[in-house]
């Protein structure tokens, strides 16, 4: 009746080395605001417009409350692994000092996780900042990245033996180009030159907590999470807007991790625009990563402007989510081959890859054909990319349930598990009973 989500029979995906997992992060799923302090998600919530349903986060799947719930139900799952993240302004108070309730949370769940031989991939920071530190400039202060070193120090000292694998951000170009230089996120600030500045000190506060990471957690394996989506000229015309898209969008962030520099483009920025870099800052942003997460979901078209600069151009008639994404499951083996032509790379984990589909409750179950076949060809791209001497180590879906999804609010849908926001159900999808018969047949 359904497509299975089948691998092709000479997949090293099946092979027991290889690790298989869910992912979520802390603000779109926690809920419990009144246990924390606020964040810029918090506040962005609150602007007139910023979310498309004006949601916001103050319940979300109400995880803290459920947590052991989701702990059977990512064991029923059959994965090998769970990429969660921390909520800064959830373990630490303004004075530098512990929240211990907040922390004894976390300790509790991975203790949980790790009780059930489920490893533990903990990113330290997706994009929750604490809101009096966006008070003191946010990621345009660069003492914010000695504030995350801070933070890092203390969540390694009351949890880092219960942790597999750190990493220290997940998509810095969110953070960064979507919160300061378009303001499409948190905190919602509108100029290029605070996003080149942001993006900065992101990479500076990933480098300043891989010194932590390296000196708490010796034998815990660190490294960080990059979002990709590979450029495409529109035309053949196009082939310039293509190159300088990857740069600023992609090369930006792993070039400067990986090698210490930013792409030529830096160059050609008016000097207005260019970030403030401090002599020492690109060999702390630098040091050597155990692994890179690649978090993928399509790939984008560009075309060149009348000044020299690109920009987004939309394909018609191709098949697209519910977030209109292209379904382009070829753009990851093209990605990832690509990379590994450039860099000299670390191991790779998929640590975000999926879909948001119109997803509808029909008498208990959720028949998301559409999401099953995503997994399909986007595990048999990875599949393609190993063969090809791409070294991947696994492959987390994106994402474990239906949440707060940023400025779409809880109008798309992500999960393999469906949430009733009213009742809190959860309820397993059919890609979830898919993803779960796959794992079970290694």
């Amino acid at each position: 009746m359904y497509k299975s989500i089948s691998l092709l029979p000479d997949s090293s995906l099946l092979k027991p080395e290889f690790t298989f997992g869910v992912a979520t992060a802390s603000f779109q799923i926690e809920g419990a605001r009144d246990k924390r302090l606020d964040c810029i998600w918090d506040t962005f919530c609150e602007k007139p417009g910023a979310i498309a349903d004006q949601s916001h986060g103050d319940v979300a799947c109400d995880h803290i409350a459920r947590w052991q719930q989701d702990v059977e139900m990512i064991a029923d799952l059959a994965v090998d692994a769970y990429r969660l993240s921390i909520s800064w302004p959830r373990v630490m108070l303004q004075d530098g000092s512990v929240n211990e309730q907040g922390m004894a949370f976390y300790a509790q769940l991975l203790s949980a996780l790790k009780a059930r031989n489920i490893k533990t991939y903990v990113t330290l920071y997706h994009w929750d900042l604490p809101q009096y530190l966006e008070d003191n400039g946010g990621w345009l202060n660069r003492d914010t990245a000695y504030k995350f070193k801070e933070y890092t120090e203390l969540v390694t000292q009351h949890l880092g033996h219960l942790v597999d694998s750190f990493a220290t951000l997940n998509e810095p170009f969110c953070s960064a180009y979507l919160g300061y230089e378009v303001g499409v996120h948190a905190p919602g600030i509108k100029s290029q030159q605070a996003g080149r500045q942001a993006a900065h000190h992101l990479l500076l506060a990933h480098g300043l907590a891989m010194q932590v990471l390296r000196k708490n957690c010796p034998d815990t394996e660190a490294g960080i999470v990059l979002n990709f989506s590979p450029t495409y000229p529109l035309t053949a015309d196009d082939k310039k807007a293509a190159e300088l898209a990857d740069q600023y969008h992609n090369q930006w962030y792993i070039k400067a991790v990986l090698e210490g520099a930013y792409p030529s483009l830096l160059d050609d920025l008016a000097d207005e625009v260019k970030p403030t870099i401090i002599a020492g800052d690109m060999a702390i942003i630098s040091q050597a990563v155990d692994f890179i997460g690649v978090n993928y979901y399509t790939r984008i078209h560009y075309k060149n402007t009348a000044d020299g600069w690109f920009e987004e151009a939309s394909l018609t008639d191709v098949r697209v989510t519910d977030m209109g994404w292209e379904v382009y499951p070829q753009g990851l083996t093209e990605l990832l081959v690509s990379l590994h032509q450039q860099y000299d790379l670390p191991k790779m984990y998929i640590t975000e890859n999926g879909a948001a589909m119109a997803d509808t409750l029909e008498n208990g179950e959720v028949n998301d054909i559409e999401r099953v076949d995503y997994y399909h060809t986007h595990l048999n791209a990875v599949c393609d990319a190993i063969r090809q001497g791409v070294d991947i180590q696994g492959y987390f879906a994106w994402s474990l349930m239906d949440n707060f999804e940023w400025a779409y609010g809880y109008e798309k849908r992500f999960g393999l598990v469906y949430i009733d926001y009213q009742s809190q159900q959860r309820i397993l999808k059919e890609s979830a009973k898919q993803y779960r018969a796959l794992l079970k047949q290694r």
